[in-house]
């Protein structure tokens, strides 16, 4: 009489900073708990915010925030940014404490209105997903947020800026290249585009990520991981969802599109990707494009500590960006 073997329990064949596993029967394992902890300031910097469900079908939110020193007697309104967090497609929400505090230090230091979107997340759902939810953000801020009285006396939506870092700056620049600068009607109006260190990649190695020290906040082999989760079955690191420069992009040349900033980091194992993507852009689409490289910094140093003093650096750039953008025709 032969015994069979008890079956195996499933084990976890991809972890993504223990707050993603995805497990050997196909299930996913999400922890609620954020990937690092980050201190917010007990008054929230002088900002109000309140969470709204933007995308009932999938239960995603969006959290709102308006300076509270705004009030009644105020008319002047202020711009609005819609920001998308990072994550590698597939971790992170604007509730975390790192992106909740990045974007109270926008909402107040800017000033601006900011609706930070969450989007659906890989592997359950692979991309385009994410860039998919980035354009749909885009019809509610158009229908829902222009219409929100809790933001009609401050956001000025003829003066709107799409952000976004790491995984959310690629969905900004994918933002860019569907409504180029005029693809929102009114009220909306796009005026610029915020890419902070956007996650790239690619099939051949670049120096960056060839060099990448093992002991980085972001590394190449995470990169790669990240990719095996998000990107459609049987593609390649090349697909343009996540190679917006490479060789299967599309050419963007007829796309007018509203003044880019990039944002960089020396240390950053994208740095390669993040200056390749600024140079096609301007070189070979024509596009307005400013280029900022932050030295001695890897990925993610403003949403590891929020109050640096090189994050309150990146604040200022990105102030300048704006005020300078705002009222271009």
């Amino acid at each position: 009489m032969s015994s069979s073997s008890p079956p195996r329990e499933p084990y976890v064949v991809e972890d993504c900073r223990g707050v993603l596993q995805l497990m050997s029967d196909g299930t996913v394992r999400r922890s609620a708990e954020p990937a690092f902890p980050v201190d917010v300031p007990e008054d929230d910097c002088g900002v109000e915010w309140k969470d709204v469900t933007w995308e009932p079908e999938h239960d995603l939110n969006v959290r709102l925030y308006r300076p509270g020193h705004l009030g009644a007697a105020n008319d002047a309104q202020i711009p609005v940014v819609a920001y998308f967090h990072g994550g590698g497609f597939c971790l992170g929400s604007g509730r975390w404490p790192n992106f909740h505090a990045w974007c109270l230090r926008l909402a107040a230091e800017l000033p601006a209105v900011v609706l930070s979107f969450d989007y659906r997340l890989a592997p359950e759902h692979r991309l385009p997903a994410a860039q998919e939810d980035g354009a749909k953000a885009m019809s509610w801020l158009r229908a829902d947020a222009a219409a929100d009285p809790w933001l009609a006396d401050a956001a000025d939506f003829a003066r709107v800026f799409i952000a976004g870092d790491s995984a959310g700056g690629n969905i900004a620049h994918h933002i860019a290249a569907t409504f180029g600068k005029t693809g929102l009607s009114p009220p909306v109006r796009l005026r610029g585009y915020v890419l902070l260190t956007p996650a790239m990649a690619g099939e051949a190695r670049t120096r960056a990520e060839l060099e990448c020290p093992p002991d980085a906040f972001l590394t190449t082999e995470m990169c790669d991981r990240y990719a095996r989760l998000s990107l459609p079955e049987g593609a390649t690191r090349d697909h343009p969802a996540i190679n917006p420069a490479g060789p299967e992009a599309p050419g963007l040349e007829a796309v007018e599109m509203a003044p880019v900033l990039v944002v960089a980091a020396e240390r950053d194992v994208l740095r390669d990707r993040n200056v390749h993507y600024a140079q096609r852009m301007e070189e070979e689409w024509g596009k307005d494009v400013e280029y900022v490289e932050f030295a001695g910094v890897g990925h993610g140093f403003f949403q590891v500590d929020p109050w640096s003093e090189r994050a309150d650096e990146l604040v200022r750039v990105v102030r300048r960006f704006v005020v300078d953008h705002m009222d271009s025709e």
